[in-house]
Parts: structure tokens; sequence; C-alpha cells
């Protein structure tokens, strides 16, 4: 498990700039242009709608409530028409903003749709190494939650902040008209908001920052220790898995707190500054009209429109969380899909017309770690259809043989060939459609039984019973449920360590590779099991090319070769019986085995 936390590239990301961000989510945004137009207009129509209200309410109380210069009647019938206009653009507002929302929600989820399908997409491609690298946890973070906090934003940002910087510019210019002194006055507070806004900006986006990062730890941490349990509780380390789960959450929590504080003052400022308003529009009004230069309706409307522009200002705060988060979101998708797999592809690959499975290992050397290499100056050659077992003590670099034929990395010097073409001019499709992988641990996807052996290749009926036939499969097939359509996996029918190596190995055979890659069954299973395995076997390995990680000694016995390996080098080579003679390496292995095969 990785119990460290500095494995995150996030831990290293510089800060991006704004613009940058902002350039490539318009990227995604680009073509639902005519949503998004459509969007802005409901915006401007929304906005126009809001600003005329208080206008209203300045008319009804300067030419009809307070203007005693008419009648009864007619100041009624005045203030019945302007509250008929009031109540028709509140209409107006709230149809305009149901599609508005409409209109947003459908954007939004079509865009995350396609940021969610490139960022999948981009992490298929990307080789073994990267994913040895990342947590689980972590990159299910960016899939789910990150596209998530962008959906926010698409949804509740970016179209209604246009939305709020029209009405801002367009409750200034209303004041402006009305009395440009007291306008003057209230943009005096005006320097003072864009500090205040710019300021919390910087430390809302810091703050998200870290927020995303701790919760992708999380994420991972959860991942591993909860597909570990078992060992967990067989080595009783529930204790300091708490412990360590509970430093990682209180980090979290602590990092919410911080963000909590930021709005903590970022709110009751903007509170302030709306009370400075309305005292000096009162003080400064309240003056004018005592002398008779401004009247009631316009005071009114002043602190009516002020409560407007105050407003945005407001939820510019929960806006800018939603911004913050998500910007803080967007930096981790686009790293993600700004990486770049280390496993270069040819610009022309070469295919190869009929693979025959002929393998060659040329002087390779290769460490996980540059310093360390695992292999070292490794060459051998297996023919088209010849059967190679490798063997060796734990380390000895048998698996990692396995992942440089597979092109899961490529050789820190030398060359693997097929068929006498380097892999890496191969194109990768090309080679692993030609490589059947049969290892110890076999993944079952959460599907029916026929689906797992065909792989969504067109196989005949036939064809397929044939295949079933000859892994050993029919009778456990007929006493499932619902036969070959039974699902298993997960939410699905179980399956032994012995049934899944039998899966395999259909696999295998419905792929019709010229090359199998068999690291060898467990030795835990029974033996009417272990007949069935080895029947299997027999009929996976015939005229194929086989490279086995072997374990029994009824399939190195079976091998044309066998090559022994120690500290990443070729010891010994030969069949059973030369390298038993030579009482060496292999000897001692064996030997081994049969001593704890003996020993029960």
């Amino acid at each position: 498990m990785h119990y460290g936390y500095g494995y995150f590239e996030e831990d290293r990301l510089k800060k991006s700039g704004d613009l940058k961000l902002w350039r490539r989510i318009m990227i995604y945004v680009a073509p639902r242009w005519l949503e998004v137009s459509g969007a802005i207009i409901l915006a401007l129509v929304i906005t126009g709608c809001s600003l005329a209200l208080p206008d209203l309410i300045r008319r009804a109380i300067d030419d009809f409530i307070v203007n005693s210069q008419l009648d009864s009647a007619a100041r009624l019938a005045g203030v019945s028409d302007l509250a008929l206009i009031f109540l028709v653009l509140l209409v107006t507002g709230f149809a305009a903003h149901f599609l508005q929302v409409i209109i947003l929600e459908w954007t939004g989820q079509q865009i995350m749709h396609r940021m969610r399908q490139d960022l999948f997409s981009h992490m298929l491609s990307l080789e073994t190494a990267f994913f040895n690298r990342n947590p689980v946890g972590k990159l299910v973070t960016r899939l789910t939650n990150d596209i998530q906090n962008m959906h926010e934003m698409f949804t509740s940002v970016i179209v209604t902040l246009f939305n709020d910087m029209v009405r801002i510019a367009g409750i200034l210019v209303i004041l402006c008209l009305m009395n440009w002194r007291l306008a003057l006055l209230m943009m005096l507070l005006i320097p003072v908001i864009i500090f205040n806004t710019v300021l919390f900006s910087r430390l809302a986006r810091l703050a998200f920052r870290e927020i995303r990062t701790q919760l992708a730890r999380i994420n991972a941490f959860l991942q591993e220790a909860l597909s570990g349990i078992s060992v967990i509780q067989l080595f009783a380390r529930e204790r300091d898995t708490l412990r360590r789960f509970g430093e990682l959450n209180e980090s979290f929590l602590q990092r919410c707190f911080y963000q909590i504080k930021i709005f903590g003052l970022f709110m009751p400022m903007l509170e302030l500054l709306s009370a400075v308003a309305v005292a000096l529009i009162i003080w400064y009004g309240g003056g004018q009209i005592i002398r008779e230069r401004m009247s009631m309706g316009e005071l009114v409307a002043f602190l009516t429109y002020m409560r407007l522009f105050f407003q945005p200002l407001r939820d510019l705060s929960q806006k800018y969380s939603i911004v913050q988060s998500s910007l803080a979101s967007a930096e981790r998708i686009f790293q993600l899909l700004d990486t770049v797999g280390n496993l270069p592809v040819a610009a022309e690959p070469k295919r190869a017309a009929a693979i025959r499975g002929g393998i060659e290992f040329d002087r390779v050397t290769f460490g996980y770690g540059k310093a360390q290499p695992v292999v070292k100056e490794l060459t051998f050659r297996a023919e088209p259809g010849e059967t190679v077992a490798i063997v060796g003590a734990t380390g000895a670099g048998k698996t990692t043989i396995i992942n440089l034929l597979e092109r899961f990395y490529d050789p820190d010097r030398g060359r693997i060939r097929l068929d006498g073409i380097d892999l890496q001019d191969l194109a990768p499709e090309d080679l692993r459609q030609q490589i059947g992988l049969v290892m110890q641990d076999v993944y079952i996807f959460p599907a029916t039984f026929r689906e797992n052996i065909v792989m969504d290749r067109a196989i005949s009926a036939q064809r397929l019973n044939e295949i079933i036939a000859a892994a050993q499969l029919s009778g456990f097939i007929r006493n499932l449920p619902a036969g070959l359509e039974t699902r298993i996996g997960e939410g699905g029918q179980d399956l032994s360590a012995g049934q899944r190596q039998l899966l395999a190995m259909a696999r295998v055979l419905s792929r019709d590779s010229r090359i199998l890659v068999l690291d060898e069954a467990t030795s835990s299973v029974d033996t009417e099991t272990e007949m069935l395995i080895e029947k299997a076997l027999a009929a996976t390995m015939a005229n194929r090319t086989s490279i086995i990680i072997a374990h029994r000694l009824s399939t190195i016995r079976r091998a044309d070769r066998i090559i022994v390996m120690d500290r990443g080098r070729i010891v010994e080579e030969g069949d059973h019986e030369a390298l038993m003679a030579e009482n060496g390496v292999y000897h001692r292995l064996i030997s081994l085995q049969n001593g704890k095969n003996g020993g029960g």
C-alpha cells in the first residue's frame, strides 16, 4: 500500500495562469456556442427586468403616491398600471430565468460528458508505469469530484457572472443618470470592494487547491485500505490504519476550516460596505430631500438599486467559491490530460502480415528505477511454436521479462524483436492482439460468461463450444443457472481460482493469439481442478510460442527449454534432465519445491 503521501503530481503543480485555464475551458464551451448565446440573451432579459423594477417604484412614489396635484382616482389608476407592469416584468424575468436554467444544465451536462470521455480515453492510452505511480483513488477523484466541480461552474457561474457584470454596470449608469453626485459618492467604495474581492479570490484559490489535493489523498488511501482490508485485519493493522486515516482526515478538516475563515472575513466585509453605502445614501439623500433637491422616489430607488448592486457581490462570494474550486479541479484535469505516455509509438508502425511467434531478447537491460536494473544484458530466443519456461527465485526478473514482452515498458538498453521486427516499430494494438495472457490474478469483467470469453469478438456458436470444451469448462458452464448467459464478476456468480484460470485460457483460445504468456496457476487448487488445468494448458499451448513463468514441475517438464534466472541474469539454460544433471541453481530450486510438496 502507498502509505506515504508524497506521490501526487498535484503536490508539484505550479500555479496555472487563470487566462490559460479559461482558454482551455472555452475549447469545451465553443461547440455549444449557440446554447451559451441563448443563455446570455436570457441573462440580458433577466437583468433588464430586474433593473426596471426600482425605476417603477420611483415613478409610483413621485408621480402618484406623493403627488397631491392629481385626484385620488388618477393616482390610484396610475399606481395600478405601474403595478401591472411590475407584475409583467416579474413573470417575464421568471420565465427567462427558468429557460436559462434548463439551457445551462443541458449544456453543462453535454460539456462534462465530453470532458469525462476525453479524460477516460486519455487515461486508457497511458502506459502501466503511470498507473503504478498514481493511486486509483486519485484518478477516480479526477473523473468524479473534479468533473462535477467543473459542471457546477458551467451551470452556475459562466453566464450568471456575465449577468452580474451587466447588472452592476447598468446600475452604475442608472445611478449616474439619476443623481451623479450621490453616484460618485457610491463609487468611492468600489476600489475597496475590488481590493477585497481580488484578495479573497487569491486566498480562496490556494485554499481550494489544498482541499482538492487532500481529498484526492483521502480517496486514494480509502481505495487502497478497503481493497486490502483482509491483509490489514490479518496482521492486526487496524489501529495503525485508523491513525493514518485520522491524520489525513484531520488535515482535510483544517484545510476546510481555513477556507471557512476566508469566507468568514469576506462576507462580513461586504455586509459592512453595504451598510456604509446605505448610511451614505440616507445621510446625503436625506439632506437633498430636506433641501428639496431630490425626491422621495429617487431616494427609495437609490436604496433599492444599492441593494441590487451588493446582491451580485454577495453572490460573487458563493460563485467565487465555485470558480476557485473549479479552477483548482481544472488544473488537475488538464494536468492529467497533458500527461504524455513514456512509450513512444512509431509514426508509421509496421504491421506484420502473419505473425509466426519468434521472440528475441537482444542484450536487454531494464530497471523500474534507472539506478537499479532488474534484468541485465538478457539475451535469448524462442522459436515459433517453442515452449520456454522461465524459473528462478523471487526477484530474479521473471515477471519483468513478461512486462517487457507485452511492451508495458521499453528496455533501457537492448532490443526485443517479434519475428525480427523491433517491438517499438510495431503498432501496440497489433502486438498485444498476438499475445494471450494468463496470469495468476485473472480479471473478471462484470458481464456474462459468454462476454468474458469472446470479449466483443464475433465467434460462431460452434467455435465457442469448441473453445469451452478445450478449456475444460463444459461441465462447469452446464451447471450455471443460465449457462453462458450467467452473469459473473461484480454482483454475479463468483469463481474459484482454478475456474478463473480456465476462463483465462478460454480467452486466449477465442483470441487465437500466436504467443501465450503464462504466469502459471496457483497451487491452491484441488486435484480434480489441477487435472482440468493441465488438459486446458495442453490445448492452449498447442501450436503457440509459449513463455511461461513456471511453478509446477509438470509444466516445467513440458517445456522445450528452461531458462533459469538469478538476479536479473540467465545462469542456466537447457531441458529438465540436463539441468538436473548439472546440480546447480535449477537442481536446488526443484529440490526445494519437492521438499515443500513432500512436507505437505
